[in-house]
């Protein structure tokens, strides 16, 4: 029997305990309790995994806590420049946007390329033009802005780097919002035993214009097929240079190697060795679910329908 199954990330970085703030650790928590939730009442309702990833993803698009949708961080000239990818395990078809700055809800340009396209990868005014040809919300550039992340970007500039790896915690949250890696993204199974992934970033802070990293790219930051769903989140050239993601499966189908020992291969030996840190989650087709990461922490929950929802933040827990 196959059990509907859910699991989310929001990005993955360095924890430093000392300065973590109990209130925004629970609204963390909170929030990835709630879109775990959400995602496992519509599996529950016999929804497709692909609708479950795509609207899970919307929900952590529409949380200004996490990189992504509302909240993305700023580039180097202090623009949003978003990416989105989804893919359906049953069929391989997958949808993708890259370097959109007006589109609300980047994964559902990423779903509407997948259902209404015969292409698979859309970038910048092409992309926007896609999703308004298909009446998806277009929204003014500074939609996407919040106080913080202008923050985060003056202090990159004032340091003279792009964003990427870790060091102490600031702002007093769990994860450093300066130096964690914030892509989102979600994977399923449903009681009909098809996988799907989604995978959403507002990117690096102070990147440049034009940079795209792995989210949006099929088998780098996304992938599902009839075998494993994947959604990534970490440095994205390494990721791209590995095709992480289409890695985990391939190392299933091809090496006969479990979800646990593909994933470990993949997050702990191969993306470190590059100088890569991050993490992924992934579902196999028997309903096994990992959440592995080689950074202090990542953001990430999981349910299985007709159980409580879980969700954790640091290393020591699930």
């Amino acid at each position: 029997m196959v059990r509907a199954t859910i699991a989310i990330h929001g990005g993955a970085g360095t924890i430093t305990r000392t300065s973590m703030d109990a209130k925004a650790e629970q609204c963390y928590r909170q929030a990835l309790m709630q879109i775990v939730a959400s995602a496992q009442a519509m599996l529950a309702s016999g929804a497709s995994a692909l609708d479950a990833v795509t609207e899970a993803v919307r929900l952590l698009e529409e949380c200004p806590m996490f990189n992504a949708g509302v909240g993305s961080v700023f580039t180097h000239q202090a623009t949003h420049e978003l990416d989105a990818c989804v893919m359906d395990g049953r069929t391989l078809e997958a949808g993708a946007v890259a370097g959109v700055s007006h589109i609300r809800n980047p994964v559902l340009a990423a779903r509407a390329v997948l259902e209404h396209s015969p292409h698979v990868l859309f970038t910048g005014a092409g992309a926007e033009s896609f999703a308004a040809a298909q009446g998806l919300e277009m929204v003014a550039a500074d939609f996407f802005s919040t106080p913080g992340r202008r923050k985060q970007l003056e202090r990159a500039q004032n340091q003279q780097k792009v964003v990427l790896d870790h060091d102490e915690a600031r702002s007093g949250e769990p994860l450093d919002p300066d130096r964690k890696m914030g892509t989102v993204g979600a994977v399923a199974l449903d009681s009909a035993g098809n996988l799907a992934a989604a995978t959403s970033t507002g990117g690096m802070t102070n990147k440049q214009v034009g940079r795209v990293g792995d989210s949006p790219l099929p088998g780098a930051g996304c992938y599902a097929s009839d075998t494993v769903a994947v959604s990534c989140t970490g440095t994205g050239e390494v990721f791209i240079r590995t095709l992480a993601a289409y890695d985990v499966a391939a190392l299933m189908n091809y090496g006969g190697l479990s979800l646990q020992q593909a994933t470990e291969r993949v997050v702990m030996e191969k993306i470190p060795q590059l100088g890569g840190s991050g993490g992924l989650i992934a579902i196999d087709r028997q309903g096994n679910v990992l959440l592995p990461f080689n950074s202090e922490g990542m953001y990430r929950g999981y349910g299985v329908v007709g159980e409580a929802p879980v969700a954790a933040i640091f290393r020591e827990e699930y």
